[in-house]
């Protein structure tokens, strides 16, 4: 038969529980702390990022021979904003009066020509042995932490459009959802790596209202189309994984006929999660400056280890994968690329790369709608 305690033994039980009520909330507080310095500590850097830690490597030019033969490659010199409103292909004006700034109506050829460019990349990649998704564009805001993704830049400039009421907000591109695809998983033992996911999704960013030049036009808005690149591997081959990636954004934009340049970018550019980064840049005349593209990056187990993604080695050691991705097209601004590269104020009409006529009813030119 079971004895109950004695008083003294309740009552030493007592002052033990009011002993240890100070001590869990030191814990807690402790453990807050240690989570909040760590999280802060980004990615170590691969041994090839510059060493210049304010300039990039020009590792490969694009259609051209040099930056000055990109930049006097065309004849056009009108933003693509102009040109659009020109041809009857875009609407500021009324997406202003509807939405606010930085948003945007395409019409006509302008609708079809952002299809033929997720048509276009969804189409190559998945030739590519690219495994075809569509995410959810609300996501949790913890996976989004996890991720590496912040609801304010470096600046203190909001990011992330948070839903009210509710822990979760908009992607602001689809390498979150794509990241989360197998959290809190270990990849069986026959998973062969790579494995390589294309994911096509709206992008949502809060802070395309304040960056000056930038705000007039599609080069940065609000919401756009994107097609993302997400890889899963195993530590060895990361490397080579990025490589793959950048050349495979090298070879859209070459197909694609856009004189460009593909850089690696120095440490001032890398966020938290990124081991390394390369930027495509584009030559744009109406901007009268350079581009971003595409970007893609190796995070390593950055993120892994915060959505706690794992696979088995060669000797059966459970340890986290390494994951990249990258930019197989952000709509807009290939949009701007392609018009304002390709537009001849002579004739007031845009030449379509030739990949993309197939999706655009074989069309060579777009003319005023």
């Amino acid at each position: 038969m079971k004895k109950n305690p004695s008083p003294e033994v309740k009552l030493r039980l007592l002052e033990i529980k009011n002993l240890l009520k100070p001590l869990e909330a030191q814990e807690k507080a402790l453990t807050l702390e240690i989570y909040t310095r760590a999280e802060s500590l980004p990615n170590l850097l691969d041994s090839s990022v510059p060493k210049d830690p304010l300039e990039g490597q020009i590792s490969r030019l694009i259609n051209c021979s040099s930056e000055q033969d990109a930049e006097t490659s065309s004849p056009n010199t009108l933003g693509h904003k102009e040109i659009g409103e020109r041809l009857g292909i875009m609407d500021f004006t009324t997406a202003s009066r509807v939405s606010g700034s930085s948003w945007y109506y395409l019409i006509g050829d302008g609708a079809l020509l952002e299809q033929a460019l997720v048509q276009y990349a969804l189409s190559k990649t998945r030739k590519l042995g690219y495994k075809m998704v569509i995410p959810p564009s609300i996501v949790r805001s913890d996976i989004i932490n996890a991720c590496g993704f912040k609801p304010n830049d470096q600046n203190g400039e909001k990011q992330i459009y948070q839903l009210e009421g509710e822990d979760t907000a908009l992607t602001g591109t689809a390498e979150i959802p794509l990241g989360a695809l197998h959290s809190s998983s270990i990849f069986d033992q026959e998973t062969v790596f790579p494995l390589k996911y294309v994911g096509i999704s709206r992008a949502y960013r809060a802070e395309a209202g304040a960056r000056g030049k930038d705000t007039k036009g599609l080069y940065r808005v609000h919401e756009f189309t994107k097609v993302e690149l997400f890889h899963f591997t195993t530590p060895e081959i990361s490397s080579e994984e990025l490589e793959n990636i950048k050349d495979l954004q090298s070879d859209i934009i070459h197909e694609l006929g856009l004189s460009a340049k593909m850089i690696n970018m120095p440490t001032t550019d890398l966020g938290s999660p990124a081991m390394k980064k390369y930027d495509c840049e584009s030559w744009m005349p109406g901007r009268g400056g350079w581009g971003e593209l595409t970007s893609c990056s190796n995070c390593g187990d950055y993120q892994s280890r915060r959505l706690g993604i794992r696979y088995y080695d060669k000797d059966s050691t459970v340890k986290h994968v390494h994951t990249l991705n990258g930019t197989a097209m952000a709509v807009p601004r290939v949009i701007v690329a392609i018009i304002e590269q390709n537009y001849d104020p002579e004739t007031e009409s845009i030449l379509i790369p030739p990949v993309l006529r197939p999706f655009m009813d074989d069309k060579e030119y777009i003319i005023k709608n």
